[in-house]
């Protein structure tokens, strides 16, 4: 009917159903569930369509169903419509059990086969691990023990991981082993949900679409660039999880390194998997990590302050939290590209909880013009030219550049064009897992880290976590700063300083 290379058309996922591994956790309730929902909104899955839950709790299929249902209504980004909601509940099964019960499993692989008959799922099935990294090993060997990870021939299984995968460059390479002795690699789709956001896949867009760019997106051009995640909230109730990870492990390992990759990335063949896959690793092969760790690495830990108008506790003094604890919750790190595009331009990530606000953001900060007709007077007030991709929470786009002042005298100061998203094109952009559950069920790798780059940025943080465990203290800073003083100096030493997101 159409040329399949026709974009115009949403893709839709053929017969399928997802499996969620510890669905009773806070990821699949407020994300998984309303995601699975919201693409069912739009058209984009199959009317047989079946969702099957496994946890344990003692809960019937219709628990279950009120589970999902109840999530749907707080979580879901599109309205409720009960034709909707009624067609996805018929596909919901839920079984019992934990990941030891033999009878648990075959009672999933019973349900598989029902469903492959009642709702015609023909033997699709994403498998996700919404479960500790601990328990992964065992959830894959019990789906291949039960014969649940091989696919009928004509059909497809696939695994999805979430992070952390590995807490280092040797349990990373443990963890994919295990994992691939059951699937294949290609059949294992590791979330990273910044990889799905709208602004993330736009840097390409920006990049590859346009002509104004590209010609100064290198070395000759660039003075240095900006990646920052910031988060005003504290860890909450993951002191488990969190305390001995900290925020490199849980951040930068995976997401910065990932926005810078595809920030530094030479244009690839194709839009295509394997094409990114090569692109991507490149940078990540040629990524040299500082030769002095102390002066060129900051972790600091948050202490007590004032945020959002309220006092609150510092990271020590958090429930369940060692108050001997050297856990990083602020990480900066530069980092550098040995290649012939970036050579000598400093990439600096940053990363952190309790600063002054939620943002992310890649900030690509030009040299200054190397002659300036006009008297120092006049420019005092003019800055660096930037463009800034905005990644959350107003998603889009700002260029700062000097302009002058409207008067009888000449002085110029910065100025800033923005592009938002919200305001340029009339649908809100999806959220990240719609995106990411869509392209597990197309078979879609785009947007997904493969083993050999989650390798790589192991590669690139294992010194610098190396070299914290042997030196000193995290420095403290204030909730609601915007990190310790350390992290300025670091910048300060080059002459540069961090950008006021």
């Amino acid at each position: 009917m159409r040329d399949p290379r026709d974009r115009r058309l949403p893709r839709i996922a053929g017969p399928s159903g997802l499996v969620i591994f510890g669905v009773t956790g806070d990821l699949a309730r407020k994300k998984l569930m309303p995601a699975v929902y919201d693409l069912a909104n739009r058209g984009l899955l199959p009317p047989g369509f079946s969702l099957l839950g496994f946890a344990r709790r003692e809960w019937e299929d219709q628990d279950f169903a009120q589970v999902v249902h109840d999530a749907v209504r707080e979580h879901a980004r599109t309205d409720f419509r009960e034709e909707v909601w009624q067609q996805l509940a018929e596909g919901m099964r839920f079984i019992p059990g934990d990941f030891d019960d033999d009878a648990a499993f075959e009672q999933l692989r019973a349900s598989v086969k029902e469903l492959d008959a009642s709702r015609g799922t023909s033997g699709n099935y994403a498998f996700y691990l919404s479960v500790p990294p601990k328990f992964f090993p065992k959830v894959v060997q019990q789906l291949k023990r039960h014969g649940l990870a091989d696919a009928p021939e004509g059909s497809w299984r696939r695994a999805v991981i979430e992070k952390p995968f590995g807490h280092d460059l040797a349990s990373a390479r443990e963890l994919n082993a295990i994992v691939h002795e059951v699937f294949d690699p290609d059949q294992v789709f590791r979330i990273d949900h910044y990889l799905g956001k709208e602004t993330v896949q736009n840097i390409l867009a920006l990049r590859f679409a346009n002509q104004m760019y590209e010609p100064i997106w290198n070395r000759s051009y660039v003075d240095h660039v900006q990646i920052t995640m910031a988060e005003d909230i504290g860890i909450g109730g993951r002191a488990g999880y969190y305390d001995g990870i900290g925020s490199a492990r849980d951040v930068i390992q995976n997401h910065l390194l990932q926005l810078m990759a595809l920030t530094a990335m030479e244009e690839p063949a194709a839009f295509d998997a394997e094409s990114l896959l090569a692109e991507k690793l490149k940078v990540l092969k040629a990524v040299r990590v500082p030769d002095d760790l102390g002066r060129h690495t900051v972790r600091g830990q948050y202490a007590e302050g004032w945020q959002g108008g309220k006092q609150v506790r510092g990271y020590l003094q958090e429930d369940g939290i060692d108050p001997a604890s050297t856990t990083d919750t602020y990480a900066a790190v530069k980092l550098e590209v040995d290649n012939r595009r970036w050579a000598g331009v400093p990439f600096y990530l940053r990363t952190g909880k309790r600063l002054g606000r939620r943002v992310t953001e890649i900030a690509v900060v030009f040299q200054r013009a190397p002659h300036s007709p006009f008297d120092s007077t006049a420019t005092e007030e003019l800055g660096a030219n930037a463009i800034v991709i905005r990644v959350q929470p107003d998603e889009g786009m700002t260029v700062r550049f000097g302009s002058k002042v409207p008067g009888t005298s000449m002085e110029i100061r910065d100025v800033t064009m923005d592009f938002a998203y919200g305001e340029s094109f009339t649908e809100s952009s999806p959220e990240a897992y719609e995106r990411l559950i869509l392209d597990v069920l197309l078979g879609d790798a785009n947007l997904f880290p493969r083993h050999r780059e989650v390798e790589e940025s192991w590669r690139i943080l294992d010194p610098v976590e190396d070299h914290w465990d042997s030196h000193g203290r995290p420095a403290q800073y204030a909730s609601g700063s915007w990190g310790p003083g350390e992290a300025d100096e670091m910048l300060a030493r080059d002459g540069r300083s961090w950008r006021r997101p």
